[in-house]
């Protein structure tokens, strides 16, 4: 007998902003590190990280609740998963990043999602992230470089690049630099110049500096639309940048790519990229509600779509390659 319908999903989704705020909290307390140091028990956690002991426990069985802890005779320790990525001691460590993902700013555009669908568009003010120089991006490029570094490691992998002489690459909206020197770091050819903002270059040169590129990474600030590129490079990054847009601004975006490479040049994007139903797979599908609610026209584009896109801006070719293991893609479009 198959089981009757259930509210589970319902009340699960409605308090999902729960969950969001006690790991939001765990990450403030330093809890899990405090858990990965050896301190297990309640009266140990609520010294470690100065709360009370009633508090720690009842976050700490919530957590357990939601997967992020075990327990066992009243202690606690961490999943493999928290282990690897939110104890502040770990190399893969993450939990920066929630500075960026659970910012007011970005909570401010799902405030009112009816709005957003009713706009066909964000609700926020001011055009929302995409603002000029909005602040969100000094954010981003300061605490999403541990994000970014898988994708930017297996697309550093997967692009061919000749080591017989000088490539010169263009990272569009750079942020945190991560792919831009990822590729200058497997290649020691590549010099890389870095486009974006002055507060999140600010980031990008810090993160070059850090991977000791010198000579070889250089900036530019101001707006991708407006700005000079230059010209002359091999390869055009457009790493999670395009789906900001729409496919207008997407075409005007890759014409100026085109524009500024060489004979035999590549545009490069990363990219989220649904399949044609549009519902799978679901992490990169579900991020076109991000685009509604923070931006005035991006989407989640398709590979059809970003094939159209650089055709219609005078490549030859795209092909997509997928960059485990990492939920993102990535389009290679030929001149």
């Amino acid at each position: 007998m198959s089981p009757g319908p259930s509210p589970e999903l319902f009340f699960t989704t409605i308090t999902a902003y729960q969950r969001t705020a006690a790991l939001v909290g765990a990450l403030e307390l330093d809890l899990f590190t405090a858990i990965g140091e050896g301190r297990t028990s309640v009266p140990a956690l609520a010294e470690r990280v100065r709360a009370s002991q009633r508090g720690v426990r009842i976050l700490c069985d919530y957590l357990t609740t939601a997967g992020f802890l075990t327990k066992s005779g009243g202690g606690y320790a961490l999943t493999p998963d928290t282990a690897t990525f939110l104890d502040r001691r770990s190399p893969a460590y993450l939990g920066d990043a929630a500075s960026f993902i659970a910012s007011p700013h970005l909570y401010e555009g799902f405030r009112d999602v009816a709005a957003a669908v009713r706009r066909d568009g964000t609700a926020m003010a001011a055009g929302g992230t995409v603002a000029p120089d909005h602040p969100v991006w000094g954010d981003f490029a300061r605490v999403m470089l541990p994000s970014a570094r898988p994708a930017a490691d297996a697309m550093a992998t997967a692009l061919a690049v000749d080591g017989a002489r000088p490539v010169r690459v263009l990272d569009v909206a750079a942020g945190h630099g991560a792919f831009g020197i990822a590729l200058a770091r497997r290649h020691a050819n590549v010099d890389v110049t870095a486009l974006d903002w002055p507060r999140a270059l600010d980031a990008a040169r810090a993160n070059a500096q850090r991977a000791a590129l010198g000579s070889r990474y250089r900036t530019i600030a101001g707006d991708a639309f407006d700005v000079d590129w230059g010209t002359g490079y091999d390869v055009v990054l457009l790493a999670n940048f395009l789906h900001h847009w729409s496919v207008g601004e997407c075409e005007r975006l890759a014409r100026k790519a085109r524009a500024v490479l060489v004979a035999g040049g590549r545009a490069v994007t990363v990219e989220f990229v649904p399949n044609d139903d549009r519902v799978t797979p679901p992490a990169a599908a579900s991020f076109a509600l991000v685009m509604l609610c923070t931006t005035p026209d991006g989407d989640a584009y398709t590979f059809a779509e970003y094939d159209r896109i650089f055709r219609t801006a005078g490549f030859a070719s795209s092909e997509m390659v997928p960059l485990p293991p990492t939920m993102q893609q990535l389009i290679v479009s030929s001149t």
